[in-house]
């Protein structure tokens, strides 16, 4: 997820992997960044086909938060909504 805006660009990274060796019971805080290390997540997420989107709300949820933590229980349903939405974007676009 990504903030643009006419300061340094912002961005964080989740990964939700339930299945093992992952084993994670929530989605998980991978990266977060400012300036040039949030063009660097932006860019690694482009270039492995990740999901990308704007919410500025969230991501200033998820800034203070330590790496590679599990999200806390009151942002599950910020964190849901949004993957829902990302993977109904992905299903349309792989339908021919």
């Amino acid at each position: 997820m990504a903030h643009p805006g006419p300061s340094r660009p912002r961005a964080a990274a989740l990964r939700y992997r339930p299945e093992s060796p992952f084993q994670d019971a929530a989605p998980r805080l991978v990266a977060k960044g400012r300036g040039l290390l949030a063009e660097r997540i932006l860019e690694l997420a482009r270039q492995h086909g990740v999901s990308i989107t704007k919410d500025p709300d969230l991501l200033a949820t998820l800034e203070p938060l330590d790496l590679n933590r599990l999200i806390p229980p009151e942002l599950f349903q910020a964190v849901a909504i949004l993957l829902a939405t990302l993977y109904r974007a992905n299903k349309d676009l792989a339908r021919p």
